[in-house]
């Protein structure tokens, strides 16, 4: 229950500071976010443009929320329900924070302004996704794509679809809003898969003596479990070697259960660029 709350505190504050941060760092130079974000945003351009709209919000919350509807819909017959309650949650919050308008970035450098929109707004979607939850939009698109193919992370997904955005404001404003847009599309996604760490895959190798850790990795995690049996040079004693594939997520708890139960315990954590075969990639 602890957990649980602070899990929903933690995606209503990341949601607040990734709209703010959009709309403080990115839109008042007339650029665009990723996503379905960016999309809402287009729509909300042309809205405003061809009906000559004059109104004291912003419609990008509003025609955000209308989009995801459906994503949410879909998620709910694909996804963790609970992971759908939050991403509502977040999709509400977005929806408030987004009608907030500023007239003018903090920072004066264009550049400088969006690489730092798109970090912080990278890093705070990360946090949501940590929290077994989405921004909604293209989250919960790359999530679904992501468990069906293990070699496509969040960030990538979204790369590809902001290209596809960005060329289609290019054709309808001009290529410098294009360029710059993307621009904070490569930072944005960098920071999204570095935080969130569920997409991170590490191969973990550990050398003990205690039988019962690779009961507890299997049991506790259902991750499977390679062993052979290995001899130290020093000592000229037999050892366990275990070889277990895991998200880096899972790896500071793992190592220390791990301790708890051989406190001499040897463990190599290795990044690795591919896993393919039995394992389950787990982002929610």
């Amino acid at each position: 229950m602890k957990n649980t709350i602070k899990e929903y505190l933690s995606i209503i504050f990341f949601s607040f500071i990734f709209a703010i941060s959009c709309n403080l760092f990115i839109v008042p130079y007339g650029l665009y976010n990723g996503g379905i974000i960016g999309l809402a945003q287009l729509v909300r351009t042309l809205i405003v443009d061809n009906f000559n709209l004059d109104i004291n919000f912003d419609l990008t919350g509003l025609t955000n929320l209308l989009i995801n509807i459906p994503l949410l819909i879909l998620a709910i017959k694909k996804l963790n329900k609970n992971f759908v309650y939050k991403t509502i949650v977040s999709v509400i919050v977005q929806t408030v924070a987004f009608s907030i308008l500023f007239e003018s970035s903090p920072i004066s450098d264009k550049l400088v302004s969006i690489i730092v929109g798109g970090a912080i707004s990278g890093f705070a979607v990360a946090r949501i996704l940590v929290a077994k939850a989405s921004g909604g939009g293209n989250d919960i698109i790359g999530m679904l794509l992501t468990l069906r193919y293990p070699f496509l992370s969040v960030g990538k997904y979204c790369l590809y679809f902001n290209c596809v955005l960005y060329l289609l404001c290019g054709i309808l404003f001009n290529f410098e809003v294009a360029i710059y847009s993307i621009i904070q599309a490569f930072v944005y996604s960098f920071m999204v898969d570095k935080g969130h760490l569920e997409n991170i895959d590490v191969v973990l190798m550990i050398f003990t003596k205690n039988k019962d850790i690779k009961k507890m990795i299997m049991d506790d995690n259902h991750r499977g479990v390679t062993t052979w049996m290995g001899k130290g040079a020093y000592t000229d004693l037999d050892t366990e070697v275990l070889v277990s594939v895991v998200s880096k997520y899972e790896v500071p708890l793992l190592k220390k259960k791990i301790r708890m139960m051989d406190k001499d315990a040897f463990v190599i954590v290795t990044n690795v660029e591919d896993v393919s075969g039995g394992y389950e990639k787990r982002l929610v």
